[in-house]
C-alpha cells in the first residue's frame, strides 16, 4: 500500500510517496523557487527571426522566452495566414510526450512555413511554458497547450487522441478512446495516462469536465489580461503528486500543515471524492518525515553502493552518456548451489534497480551488469521480472532489451527533469565532481617544482623561509627532505622549512 507524505516548511515544501514504508519518490519546492514550467501567460511577439523559425515572446520574466515553430499548433498558423488551408506544421512532439509515460501522436509533415508569416513584432499571443529558463536562456514556450489531469492530459487545440504505451490491452484502450471521443469538444484531444485503465467512465467524465473549466476560465482570462501576465499556473507540488499518484493503492495522505490539509480535501472533493476521507493531519512535536525515516532514505540513494536484504549490493554511477549499474553477490551464499544464489541476488537487485531509478529520477541509457547466469531459462526470467517490476511500478516509459553476449541489460528510460543528486548536491570544489583528489604526495612534487621554478627567476641567495601546508610540510620532511637539500644546494640558499596552515596544499611562500 502506498501512502503520501506532504511535509510543510516555512523554506521548503516536501512531498514523498512510498510503497510498504520504502520511499519511491521525492519531490521539493523551495519557498523562493519561481517555477514558471506549465503556466499560460498574455505574452508580446518582440523579435521573429526567419532563419532559425523562432519568435521571442515577453512574457514579463527575467528574459524573453522562445518559440519554434515547431511548437506553434496548426489552427494558430492557419488563422493566421491567409490562404493557409493546406499548411502544415512540423511538430517535434517534445510538449506531448513529456508527461509520464504517454505515447503521443505522430508528428505532422509538411511543407515549409516562415515563422515570420506568422507572427510580427507587437503581436500578443497565448503561450504555455514547456521548459524553464536554464542560465541565460529564456524559458521554452508552445502553442500546443496541455492541461494534466488524474486520468488524461488534455490539449485543447490538438485534435488527436494519444494513450498510454502501458496500457496493453486492445479492448481496454478502444474503450478509452471512445469515451474520450464521447465527452471531449470537436477539435479538442487529449493523451490518456495509465491511472486510467479500469476507471469508470463517470470517473474519466468528471476529469475532463474539470480540465474543460480550467481551460475555459484561461481563455477568459487571455481576454482581458494585460501583455506579459502570467494568467495561469499550476497547481503547487503538494497538489500535484496527489493528483499525479492518487490510485486505490493509496491508503493515506498525511500532512502537517491544516491549511495544507483542507487545500488538498477541497481539491480531491471536486476531482476524487472517494479519495477525501484518506487526507490525515500529522499533529504532535515529531516531525513527519522523521516517523518514516524519509531523512535517511534520501541519504541513501545520494549513495553509489546499494546494499540488499539478502547481503547484495548494487553499485549506481552516472556519467553524461549513460547510467551503469553493477550488482554484487556479497555475503549472499544460498541454500543450494551458486545458481540459485545467483538467481536470487539478481531478482533481487531487479525490483531494487526499479525503485532506485524512479527514486533517484535516472533516465536516458542504462546499462545494468547483472551476474552471470548459466541457465537460459533464469536469464529470460531475470528480464521479465525486471519489465514486469517496471511497468508495476514506474510511470515513465521505458525500453528493455535481452540480456547481451556480455551479460548485460541495456534499456533506455524517459528522462524527466534533474536528478535527485543534481537537486541535492553540487560539484565539489576539491575534486571539481571527479571523486577524486590529488594525493599528499603528487601535490608535494608539484609543489617543489613550484619552488624550484620560482627560486629560478629570484635569484635570491642566502637564508630564506619556505613556508607550504601542513601535510605537504609532513610528507616532504619526513620523505623528501633530500630534495630541499638538493635545492638548498642548486641555488646557495639556507631554508628554514615551516608548516602553515592557511595555505593550500598547492601554495607557498618564501620569504626572507
Amino acid at each position: 500500500m502506498k501512502k503520501i507524505l506532504v511535509n510543510i516548511e516555512p523554506w521548503e515544501s516536501r512531498v514523498a510517496v512510498l510503497r510498504d514504508d520504502l520511499l519511491e519518490n521525492i519531490y521539493f519546492s523551495s519557498a523562493t523557487d519561481n517555477v514558471i514550467e506549465k503556466a499560460f501567460f498574455k505574452g508580446t511577439v518582440v523579435k521573429v527571426f526567419p532563419g532559425i523559425q523562432t519568435a521571442f515572446v515577453e512574457i514579463g520574466q527575467e528574459r524573453a522566452g522562445f518559440l519554434h515553430i515547431s511548437e506553434i499548433d496548426r489552427d494558430l498558423a492557419v488563422n493566421t495566414i491567409e490562404g493557409a488551408d493546406q499548411l502544415d506544421i512540423i511538430h517535434d512532439n517534445s510538449t506531448l510526450a513529456e508527461h509520464d509515460d504517454e505515447s503521443a501522436p505522430a508528428p505532422r509533415r509538411s511543407s515549409k512555413v516562415s515563422i515570420s508569416s506568422i507572427f510580427k513584432e507587437g503581436q500578443e499571443v497565448l503561450v504555455q511554458v514547456s521548459k524553464e529558463p536554464v542560465g541565460e536562456k529564456g524559458a521554452k514556450l508552445t502553442t500546443c497547450f496541455t492541461l494534466p489531469g488524474r486520468f488524461l492530459v488534455l490539449m485543447p487545440n490538438i485534435g488527436r487522441i494519444g494513450i498510454s504505451k502501458k496500457i496493453a490491452s486492445s479492448q481496454e484502450r478502444q474503450r478509452l478512446r471512445e469515451i474520450l471521443e464521447t465527452n471531449l469538444p470537436v477539435g479538442m484531444g487529449a493523451i490518456i495516462r495509465t491511472s486510467a485503465e479500469n476507471a469508470d467512465e463517470g470517473e474519466v467524465s468528471k476529469d475532463i469536465h474539470f480540465l474543460l473549466k480550467d481551460w475555459n476560465e484561461i481563455v477568459e482570462k487571455y481576454k482581458t489580461a494585460p501583455s506579459k501576465t502570467k494568467i495561469h499556473e499550476e497547481v503547487d507540488i503538494s497538489l500535484r503528486v496527489v493528483r499525479d499518484h492518487l490510485d486505490h493503492s493509496v491508503e493515506a495522505i498525511v500532512t502537517d500543515s491544516k491549511i495544507n490539509q483542507e487545500r488538498i480535501y477541497n481539491y480531491l472533493k471536486n476531482v476524487a471524492p472517494e479519495f477525501k476521507y484518506k487526507v490525515v493531519l500529522h499533529e504532535g512535536s515529531s516531525n513527519l518525515f522523521d516517523l518514516y525515516n524519509i531523512d535517511k532514505q534520501v541519504d541513501n540513494a545520494l549513495c553509489k553502493k546499494v546494499y540488499l536484504k539478502s547481503g547484495g549490493s548494487i553499485i549506481i554511477e552516472s556519467t553524461e552518456a549513460m547510467t551503469s549499474i553493477d550488482v554484487n553477490t556479497g555475503r549472499f551464499t544460498g541454500k543450494n548451489n551458486l545458481e540459485d544464489t545467483i538467481l536470487k541476488t539478481n531478482l533481487e537487485a531487479a525490483r531494487e534497480i526499479v525503485r532506485e531509478l524512479h527514486l533517484r529520477n535516472i533516465g536516458g541509457l542504462i546499462v545494468i551488469d547483472f551476474i552471470d547466469m548459466n541457465d537460459l531459462k533464469n536469464r529470460q526470467k531475470l528480464v521479465e521480472q525486471f519489465e514486469k517490476h517496471l511497468k508495476e511500478y514506474d510511470k515513465f516509459q521505458s525500453v528493455v532489451l535481452a540480456v547481451s553476449e556480455f551479460g548485460l541489460v541495456q534499456m533506455t528510460r524517459k528522462r524527466a527533469g534533474k536528478t535527485l543528486l543534481r537537486q541535492l548536491t553540487e560539484s565539489c570544489s576539491a575534486c571539481r565532481g571527479t571523486g577524486n583528489v590529488k594525493s599528499v604526495r603528487a601535490e608535494s612534487y608539484e609543489v617543489l617544482r613550484a619552488i624550484d621554478q620560482k627560486l629560478v627567476g629570484l635569484g635570491t641567495k642566502g637564508a630564506i623561509v619556505l613556508s607550504v601546508h601542513p601535510e605537504v610540510f609532513d610528507f616532504v620532511s619526513s620523505v623528501e627532505y633530500n630534495s630541499i637539500l638538493a635545492i638548498e644546494g642548486k641555488f646557495g640558499v639556507q631554508i628554514t622549512f615551516l608548516s602553515k596552515p592557511t595555505l593550500s596544499k598547492t601554495q607557498f611562500e618564501i620569504s626572507k
